[in-house]
């Protein structure tokens, strides 16, 4: 059997490169030489003889101080090296290497959305509510509301498949990935609320116990009862439940050898469709109340007046 779950439901900041391109400044040429005043090239008879002016005699320059004394080049290699080791005791000038331990990533908390409660119509039950709490079914104890969560089996060539939303599970992943029982609502495109009824626990039973490629399982739905489901007003709608008895062809060690799916389907908003919930477990490891408990899933079924619906927020949950 090919099994699926569906749950319901940032760009990644980028950066660009704004880094300006700076252009290089020029020069000025030195100075043109310069013509006497009168303009044009002066010849040599022209030219007045320099006279003579006196030299002065300068004294010599002195050396650079740092030439008179052998010692003081070398106080400043000290000197240099000094400064050197403290900016080297402070890492000043050091490539850092990245640690080969990459920094470990906050936790992420996610907030989850308000949802939508309905009180439980059986005592010490727990309610499973459609989305908007417009409808809801009941689960004992030991069961797990997952009300968000859409789950069934692929269609193949062998099995017809079948999606169930509004969900709740027992003994979830019992056997790493197995469950031992589900249940969900679907509608079936069938005016006829016992041949709905009669038809979803055949598709189920089959594909969710056979292999993807058979054989296929023996499934062996009873007669059925008449029930009823109660509309948001208070009135009553037809319903019919029909029990199906199922032997699984299933080879795996979790699968189960014997099964019971159960559904019930009630009348639509129109005369070619019914709504159906759908209860199923493995009969063998689900305790001895199992198949009166599926039962009792089904019969919890009801649309919910708004003024019984209310509104909670779950808790963060935190993943490290």
């Amino acid at each position: 059997m090919s099994r699926f779950s569906r749950r319901r439901d940032d760009a990644k900041p980028g950066y660009e490169d704004n880094a300006a391109l700076r252009g290089f400044g020029g020069y000025e040429p030195a100075d043109a030489p310069r013509f006497p005043s009168g303009g044009g090239f002066e010849t040599p008879e022209t030219v007045e003889p320099p006279r003579a002016e006196p030299k002065r005699i300068r004294p010599a320059a002195k050396p650079p101080k740092w030439r008179r004394s052998s010692r003081a080049p070398w106080v400043g290699l000290v000197l240099i090296a000094l400064i050197a080791g403290v900016l080297n005791a402070f890492g000043v000038g050091k490539s850092h290497r990245p640690s080969s331990t990459p920094a470990p990533l906050p936790p992420l908390v996610v907030t989850p959305s308000p949802r939508v409660t309905v009180p439980a119509a059986v005592s010490g039950w727990r309610s499973v509510a459609g989305k908007d709490g417009s409808y809801a079914y009941d689960v004992p104890p030991n069961w797990e509301p997952e009300p968000t969560t859409v789950h069934g089996w692929e269609k193949t060539g062998a099995v017809p498949g079948i999606t169930l939303v509004t969900s709740a599970f027992l003994g979830r992943n019992f056997c790493q990935k197995n469950d031992l029982g589900g249940a969900g609502v679907r509608t079936e495109p069938l005016g006829d609320p016992g041949a709905a009824a009669r038809k979803a626990v055949t598709d189920l039973g089959v594909s969710a116990y056979s292999p993807d490629n058979g054989p296929l399982a023996t499934v062996t739905p009873d007669a059925g009862t008449d029930a009823q489901v109660t509309k948001a007003d208070g009135t009553k709608a037809p319903a019919r439940i029909v029990v199906a008895d199922v032997i699984p062809t299933d080879p795996g060690e979790c699968a189960a050898k014997h099964a019971v799916v159960a559904a019930m389907g009630f009348t639509g908003v129109d005369a070619v469709t019914s709504g159906v919930v759908v209860a199923y477990a493995d009969a063998d490891r689900s305790g001895p109340t199992i198949r009166e408990d599926l039962v009792g899933i089904l019969k919890s079924y009801r649309f919910v007046p708004a003024a019984d619906r209310g509104t909670i927020t779950p808790p963060p949950t935190t993943y490290r």
